[in-house]
């Protein structure tokens, strides 16, 4: 079984300490929340997880089992068997999506691919994303919409099939409908034992993937590790608790953090009509 390992990870973006001593680890076949305020390094540490140039670690380590990850390269980090959903995909005009697709899983798998695998490979994964494939013909991400962006993600997902897999608010433009599909993918892959970090302010996300932990970052760094009750209180009482009962002094604070719950935005109130 694969392990992910961050150990006392201290990263600066642009010269300035974002994250300051997170340690955590996620196992393959378990599903773990990542939760906390906007601005306390949640994305932060999954962009230095996977490599990204800006993030700059300047203390600690990550390990995947017994390499470490921590000096290597992004393409190095994917064939080790990390994948990253992004927030905010980037359209890359003049690449077809197919060919982005059909690269990228052969250049993190031991077998090149025939044309004729791929393509039923794809096809078989648009329609259980209940995806168009035609989407797969068009430039990589180019006129999108936000939830076929998403649904893209996931899409990649399926096809280079990671074992641990980071997914940075993946149901953020999505419908209630497209949220349960994605759902529906995310327990298939755990099942089969695929670990999950998920970041999400959805707390109906959450509902129907049913993480197995949940993690909690308060101004860079991990202050909970515990079960999935952890979700229900923050959504329901926000993080004022952390000040009260662990005596942690909240950074970049929000107006009121009992008012700041994961599902606090508009489409948990949409939800919830």
């Amino acid at each position: 079984m694969a392990t992910l390992r961050i150990k006392n990870l201290h990263v600066e973006v642009e010269g300035k300490e974002i994250l300051k001593g997170v340690d955590v680890t996620i196992s393959e076949g378990e599903t773990v929340a990542l939760l906390g305020p906007n601005g306390h390094g949640k994305s932060t540490l999954f962009n230095a997880i996977m490599g990204h140039p800006r993030y700059k670690i300047t203390e600690g380590s990550i390990f995947l089992d017994d390499v470490d990850l921590t000096n290597l390269t992004t393409d190095a980090r994917a064939r080790a068997g990390l994948f990253l959903a992004l927030q905010n995909p980037a359209e890359v005009p003049g690449v077809i999506n197919s060919d982005f697709l059909r690269a990228a899983v052969n250049a993190t798998s031991d077998e090149h691919l025939s044309t004729y695998k791929f393509y039923k490979m794809l096809d078989n994964a648009t329609k259980e994303l209940k995806m168009p494939f035609d989407l797969a013909t068009r430039s990589l991400n180019e006129g999108f919409s936000g939830g076929e962006k998403k649904r893209n993600e996931i899409l990649q997902l399926m096809l280079l099939n990671p074992k641990i897999a980071m997914l940075d608010e993946i149901d953020s433009g999505l419908d209630v409908d497209a949220i349960q599909t994605v759902s529906e993918v995310i327990k298939k892959q755990e099942e089969k034992g695929m670990g999950f970090f998920v970041i999400s302010h959805y707390a109906r996300l959450f509902d129907l993937i049913k993480p197995t932990r949940a993690v909690v970052m308060i101004n860079g760094r991990i202050v909970l590790d515990g079960d999935a009750s952890l979700i229900k209180r923050i959504d329901q009482t926000g993080y004022e608790f952390i000040k009260t009962e662990l005596g942690i002094e909240i950074e970049k604070e929000e107006a009121n953090m009992n008012d700041v719950s994961i599902g606090s935005c508009a489409v948990r109130e949409t939800i919830k009509k």
